[in-house]
C-alpha cells in the first residue's frame, strides 16, 4: 500500500506534468504582447504552443484588452476556412472576442498601417437574436436565433514579427488577430420557413470576391469555403465557448471566418467586397491611406 508520502510525490508528477503540457506566455510576455498591439508594432514571435498554451494566453490577453477597450460587443470565429487553417499548420478553427470600437462604417477610410501586421479578408457578421443560439447544432437553429446577416471585410493583425511562425494556438493566443473590420448594410433574417431554407442555400452557394478601385480581382470564394456552412462557424463557436464557460448574448456580433486569402493593404487602395447570390447583399467597401 502506498504511503501518504509517495502519494504525494505521485500527485506532485501529476501537477508538473500537466504544468508543463500548458506554458502560457507569462504575465510579462503577455503585458508586452498587448503593448506592442496598442503601438502597433511587431512583437516578439510566438512559437510551438499547444491548444491549451493557446488558450491560456488568449485569457490573459483579453484580461488586458478589457482594461482598454472595455465592452465585449461579440467573438470572432478564426481558421474556419480549410485553406487558411492549412496557411497556420492546423486543422481546426480558434476563436477571439471583438471590442468595442472596432467594427467601422461601410466606405471607412483606415490608415494602411492600421495595425502591426495589418492584413484583410472578406468575411460576414451575424448578429445573435436570441441566447438558444448557443444550443445551436445546425445552420438553420442558429439562423433561428440571429436576426441579421452583415457583410463585412475583416482587417486583422497578425501582430508578430513573423507571421508564418504561427499555428493555430498562436492565433488564438493573439485574440486571432481582432483589430477592426468594416461592416455592410445588414441583411434582415427572413420570416417565413421556406424562405429562411432558400436563404441558407444562398449563404451555402454565393460567391464572394474582393476587388480593387480599377475592378480587379483580388480573392474569393464561395459560401461553403467556410466550414461547408458559414453558419457553421456558429455552431462551432457555441461548443467552443461553452468549454470554457462562456455564452454568446443578444446583440452580439460574430464574425464568421474568411472567404478570402488574407491580403496585405496598401495606401491608396480601395478595396470593395460582393457577395453575388445573396438576394439583397449590398457590395462593402474599405480604403487605405
Amino acid at each position: 500500500m502506498p504511503t501518504k508520502q509517495t502519494l504525494m510525490t505521485v500527485l506532485l508528477a501529476v501537477t508538473c506534468a500537466t504544468s508543463a503540457s500548458a506554458q502560457c506566455l507569462s504575465d510579462a510576455q503577455v503585458s508586452d504582447l498587448v503593448a506592442n498591439y496598442v503601438a502597433k508594432k511587431p512583437a516578439a514571435n510566438i512559437e510551438g504552443l499547444s491548444d491549451a498554451d493557446g488558450a491560456c494566453t488568449r485569457a490573459k490577453v483579453n484580461s488586458l484588452l478589457a482594461q482598454r477597450f472595455g465592452k465585449v460587443v461579440g467573438y470572432k470565429a478564426g481558421l474556419t476556412n480549410p485553406a487558411v487553417q492549412k496557411r497556420f499548420n492546423t486543422d481546426k478553427p480558434v476563436w477571439g472576442k471583438l471590442y468595442e470600437g472596432m467594427v467601422l462604417a461601410n466606405g471607412a477610410a483606415v490608415d494602411a498601417a492600421f495595425g502591426a501586421r495589418p492584413l484583410f479578408e472578406a468575411d460576414m457578421l451575424v448578429r445573435v437574436k436570441s441566447a438558444h443560439i448557443n444550443q445551436a447544432k445546425t445552420p438553420m437553429q442558429v439562423l433561428e436565433s440571429i436576426d441579421q446577416v452583415i457583410p463585412f471585410i475583416e482587417l486583422p493583425d497578425l501582430l508578430v514579427q513573423a507571421p508564418p511562425k504561427l499555428n493555430g494556438a498562436g492565433v488564438s493566443a493573439i485574440n486571432v488577430g481582432a483589430r477592426l473590420g468594416v461592416a455592410g448594410a445588414p441583411l434582415a433574417v427572413p420570416a417565413y420557413r421556406a424562405e429562411r431554407y432558400a436563404f441558407l442555400q444562398a449563404l451555402a452557394d454565393m460567391q464572394v470576391s474582393l476587388t480593387d478601385g480599377a475592378g480587379t480581382r483580388l480573392g474569393g470564394g464561395k459560401g461553403s469555403d467556410i466550414l461547408e456552412h458559414p453558419l457553421n462557424a456558429v455552431v462551432w463557436l457555441a461548443q467552443a465557448l461553452a468549454q470554457e464557460g462562456l455564452a454568446m448574448q443578444p446583440g452580439d456580433l460574430i464574425s464568421l471566418g474568411s472567404f478570402s486569402p488574407l491580403l496585405p493593404p496598401k495606401a491608396g487602395l480601395s478595396v470593395t467586397a460582393t457577395f453575388e447570390g445573396l438576394p439583397g447583399a449590398e457590395p462593402v467597401r474599405v480604403s487605405f491611406k
